[in-house]
């Protein structure tokens, strides 16, 4: 399972990367994995207020629809519009494929989130509360 260093994860399986107050957010290799084949990616409105632990959008795959939560709270300051007409790039490669960026309001809340040891920790909990 891939897990990069440089990034912060959510238990719901979203990650963040934070380049000064812009936080790119996208879902981990564990999320696309246990979805399967992403079918469909229902973009946030860009200009819209999120807060941390709310949907920030949806994702269909061939087995099921899930929401995507935001780990931090903001505004959605733009969305990968590649996703629309290609939603499997979230499969193919779901770190270098965010879905949207939100200037946050409160940079603070990226302390609360798992560091990559972490969040590898949490998967193999839930990896085996799975059977």
């Amino acid at each position: 399972m891939n897990i990069p260093e440089n990034l912060k994860y959510t238990k719901t399986h979203e990650w963040v990367r934070v380049e000064g107050n812009k936080a790119y957010v996208g879902i981990t290799d564990f999320a696309q994995g246990h979805l399967g084949d992403i079918v469909y990616v229902e973009l946030p409105e860009v200009g819209s207020l999120v807060e941390a632990g709310e949907a920030l959008c949806s994702i269909e795959s061939v087995k099921a629809a899930s929401d995507v939560y935001s780990p931090v709270s903001g505004e959605i300051a733009e969305v990968n519009d590649a996703l629309e007409g290609e939603p499997g790039l979230l499969n193919e490669d779901p770190y270098e494929n965010w879905i949207a960026t939100i200037e946050m309001n409160n940079p603070e809340e990226v302390e609360t989130l798992l560091d990559a040891a972490s969040y590898a920790k949490h998967c193999e909990e839930e990896e085996e509360a799975m059977g």
